[in-house]
């Protein structure tokens, strides 16, 4: 009898220390977000909610920054170890030198669209001329609107351009704009709707915009062979596999303890956003990236062309 209370004892000890052990080989990873919590970043809670970070070994932590401007540089200042960013603005973060490299993709589409009202008489881009765009920020969206107008044989300045900081739908509704750049289709659209103002968008890559991503992930260029990395984009990938499969149980799960999210905007930018999610996040499309490499070159965003593998990579096997 005692040597089945010695044998139960050590099974037992042998269970728990494997439970220790794996405790304490989780390790631990700070995603820093672009800005709130939204639909945009389904994949990733998801993978979170179904334990996917978890069964590779991971112990992930999400943080909504002050300023949506702070993600890259608290990366490249390794005080986080992952950032969520916006490809076009990569390269320009590349450009100044911060030491970031591309490691998923989160949104593989181009979300950014020139909106006007629906019963606007604009109905097309060449209607615009002396017309008044509104915008939020400067740089990559005014060099969006410029080839946008090139594409109808206008130039920028047969508009004027007025910035109204994130107040995108807000100023159409006002008429103080007759045109928004940097709307995104799954989100002030909605709100359009909702606001009983729906709108009609000019999608940037049908006029002149190469395609890119919208959202990736990005890490320090010193991290990029950490194996816990790769992890962590295979632990994605599982949630985003689930998430097409299962959009009303994730919608569940993406909420769950997240009440604030559970709005009809939200809802309908699930519905929107879920066609646009990267299913294979890892992946690097090399001529894509440098094809809008040269885009942005030739605009003057950028004053040279970093070679890719610096920038963007596909990250080795653990």
């Amino acid at each position: 009898m005692r040597h089945k209370y010695l044998i139960v004892f050590f099974i037992v000890a042998a269970l728990l220390g494997g439970v220790s052990n794996t405790l304490a080989e989780s390790e631990k990873i700070s995603v820093v977000l672009d800005w709130f919590v939204n639909p945009d970043h389904g994949p990733l809670f998801i993978a979170l909610e179904k334990g996917f970070f978890s069964q590779q070994g991971l112990d992930v932590n999400f943080h909504v920054p002050s300023n949506p401007n702070d993600p890259p540089k608290l990366v490249a200042a390794k005080n986080a170890d992952i950032a969520v960013s916006y490809q076009p603005q990569h390269y320009l973060h590349v450009d100044q030198g911060l030491p970031l490299v591309r490691i998923a993709t989160l949104v593989a589409t181009p979300l950014n669209t020139l909106v006007v009202l629906a019963d606007s008489d604009i109905k097309n881009l060449a209607q615009l001329k002396g017309k008044t765009v509104g915008y939020s920020i400067g740089g990559f969206e005014t060099v969006i609107l410029k080839v946008m107008l090139e594409s109808q044989g206008l130039s920028l300045d047969t508009v004027k351009l007025v910035n109204v900081n994130f107040s995108l739908s807000p100023s159409l509704f006002s008429k103080s704009t007759d045109a928004v750049i940097g709307a995104f289709r799954n989100f002030e659209l909605n709100q359009m709707d909702i606001e009983g103002r729906p709108g009609r968008a000019f999608y940037v890559e049908e006029y002149g915009i190469p395609f890119y991503d919208e959202l990736i992930l990005v890490a320090h260029g010193d991290y990029v062979k950490k194996a816990k990395l790769r992890r962590f984009v295979d632990a994605l990938e599982e949630g985003v596999q689930f998430l097409v499969n299962h959009p009303d149980e994730s919608w569940k799960l993406f909420i769950r303890g997240r009440k604030d999210l559970d709005n009809q905007l939200n809802r309908l930018a699930w519905r929107d956003t879920l066609p646009r999610f990267a299913l294979r996040p890892g992946a690097l499309d090399r001529v894509r990236y440098q094809r809008f490499a040269k885009f942005l070159k030739k605009q003057g965003l950028i004053k040279k062309i970093t070679r890719l593998d610096d920038y963007a990579v596909e990250l080795p096997s653990p």
